[in-house]
């Protein structure tokens, strides 16, 4: 059935490409794409508001509030159940980051269960009150119908890459409804290199999906802005960007903080139960860190400022300003906990949709507070939309999919200079600190993702050094007889054999000229290859970056290098050569693309 399959396949493909361009072909996939990723994100915020729906308004029982204590839990409990019973054979990971690396270290590949399975413990995870977004699981599962067209229909690693992205930025249009914020985030963070033969495909993918999704989900997200904004607020508009910046940078110190206490938790079920039990506790207090927290925004976004506290606890005291601004505040702050231990306890989502809450409660508290102040009047919703900007821009180090995106979805176009004031500001402050985004961190210490302008490194990381592995030469053993062995010696094309023991553990090399030097002497001799061999000659592991392996090689002054499992044992050569001719080919399909 496999043989049948696969015989399809390439018959399919030699038949379009005798019919059809490469470009043209690509902009049908990519079309293909924004369809399929279109209804994708219309499915999870359909099924996602439904649960929503249901927990707070369909269930009726007498003691229901109690269990809004328990709701978080049972939702993470459900998603993290959901993966170890029916994603067996594959990783199953949250967030941005699995893209960066599958895009790096992955040949862009990735796992097909991802375009169902990120909508399914998403939905569950935040329609139960996960404090998440649902962005990031619509991004990965746009990109993994991306990735999975690509790879069934044989495509190159850069089409497949390209496809990949449209499947993102179909994921994100859908999700907003805003094509334009897709685009600039596949470019902003997922392409390495952006050129313009992309931007057709990128275009007509985003654009699909979001038609797609406003056919079967027209819900508007957010109230649409539509007042200037005045040259006298524009100091406060600084202020906003700083106070938005200097929380980016908290943000980060807590990402840090929270995701190493869970990381020494190692039974997956204590993880669910802290996490479930403390973000209920947080939400018990704090009513807006319950889901993704739109529906809060939209309220202050149409000049109910009583509704951030309205449903709490504290509700009586919603008609003091400073118990507002206070209560706000804490809010703020406790929202990076709850979203990073949602995440952090096994649920699905990402950061998206809660920076955006972030930036825009900053924003609130920002001009209510100059507001009944009497320092000066200024419009509050403009505040919002700048603090939504300036939030998404600077913890995702990408400023321009913050000021588009939030464009898009306010008709904030008449607001772009605080905008990209705000935004920039920061961005900057946040990059003065952290030098890489927290996708993309993760990564860099690990050595998994180069800077976008090192090219080399960016191509070498498409490689695997398993795919370049050359196992044709002759294996020596320790206690063999060079006499015995010469004849398999003489035949070999290379000068250089690798020398295994009886267990097939790695020892040393030989090189040729040092065994004709001692036959020729002594045709006779008794000697082993172990008495001759190098020791000296270090291998690399089977995982080891091909970028350390070709610095290995230059410091070495080797052409060669051996290669060994986790465990010593000896799996065969790697050489310049093979780097060198990969490296080769990689550059050819992407001038072929490019053409």
């Amino acid at each position: 059935m496999y043989i049948k399959f696969v015989n399809f396949v390439d018959r399919f493909n030699e038949y379009r490409q005798s019919k059809i361009s490469n470009k043209n072909f690509l902009i049908i996939a990519a079309i293909l794409v924004g369809i399929l990723a279109g209804l994708a994100a219309s499915l999870l915020k359909g099924i996602t508001h439904r649960i929503e729906h249901f927990l707070q308004t369909d269930l009726q029982w007498q003691y229901k509030y109690y269990l809004y204590l328990l709701f978080p839990t049972i939702g993470i409990l459900l998603s993290v159940l959901y993966v170890r019973r029916f994603i067996r054979k594959g990783t199953f990971e949250t967030g941005l980051t699995p893209l960066l690396f599958a895009i790096s270290k992955k040949s862009s590949k990735v796992e097909a269960h991802n375009s169902y399975s990120q909508i399914i413990t998403a939905a569950i995870t935040v329609g139960f009150g996960g404090s998440t977004g649902l962005e990031a699981p619509i991004a990965t599962s746009g990109a993994s119908i991306g990735s999975t067209l690509g790879r069934f229909l044989g495509l190159s690693y850069r089409e497949t890459t390209l496809l990949l992205a449209c499947g993102a930025a179909s994921g994100i249009a859908g999700a907003f409804n805003s094509p334009i914020a897709g685009i600039v985030f596949a470019i902003e963070i997922l392409l390495p290199e952006f050129t313009i033969p992309v931007f057709i495909p990128l275009l007509l993918s985003a654009a699909t999906a979001s038609v797609v999704a406003r056919l079967f989900y027209n819900e508007q997200l957010f109230y649409l802005v539509t007042e200037g904004w005045q040259m006298k607020a524009l100091g406060f508009y600084v202020i906003l960007a700083v106070l938005v910046g200097l929380y980016s940078i908290y943000f980060g110190k807590v990402n840090s903080t929270i995701k190493g206490a869970f990381y020494k938790i190692k039974n997956p079920y204590q993880k669910i139960a802290i996490g479930g039990l403390s973000l209920g506790i947080l939400i018990f207090l704090f009513p807006t860190l319950y889901g993704e927290g739109y529906i809060t925004i939209n309220n202050l976004l149409r000049g109910d400022y009583r509704s951030v506290i309205s449903n709490s606890i504290f509700a009586e005291f919603s008609d003091l300003p400073v118990v507002v601004i206070v209560f706000t505040v804490a809010t703020i702050m406790l929202k990076s906990v709850a979203t990073l231990v949602t995440l952090s306890a096994g649920g699905n989502g990402g950061t998206f949709a809660p920076s955006l809450i972030i930036g825009g409660l900053i924003g609130f508290v920002v001009a209510y507070s100059i507001n009944v102040s009497g320092l000066a009047e200024v419009n509050t919703a403009n505040f919002i939309v700048a603090g939504m900007a300036a939030a998404l821009g600077s913890l995702m180090h990408a400023p321009l999919t913050g000021i588009f995106l939030i464009a898009e979805i306010t008709g904030g176009y008449i607001l772009m200079v605080p905008l990209m004031i705000t935004t920039a500001i920061a961005y900057l402050i946040n990059r003065s600190v952290n030098q890489y985004s927290i996708y993309t961190k993760p990564l860099i210490d690990k050595g998994e993702l180069s800077h976008h302008s090192d090219k080399d490194t960016t191509v070498l990381n498409m490689m695997s050094l398993k795919t370049l592995i050359e196992k044709d030469q002759v294996v020596l053993g320790v206690e063999d007889l060079l006499r015995d062995r010469i004849n398999d010696v003489l035949k070999s094309k290379r000068n250089i054999f690798p020398v295994v023991d009886l267990d097939g553990q790695f020892k040393g090399v030989i090189y040729v000229e040092t065994i004709l030097e001692q036959l020729l002497a002594d045709k006779n001799s008794d000697l082993k290859v172990n008495d001759l061999m190098h020791t000296e000659v270090i291998p690399v592991t089977i995982n080891t970056d091909l970028k350390l392996v070709l610095n290995r090689m230059e410091d070495d002054n080797l052409w060669v290098l051996p290669v060994i499992d986790r465990f010593g044992n000896y799996i065969g050569l790697v050489s310049k050569t093979s780097i060198f001719s990969k490296y080769r080919d990689i550059l050819s399909q992407q001038a072929d693309y490019l053409a």
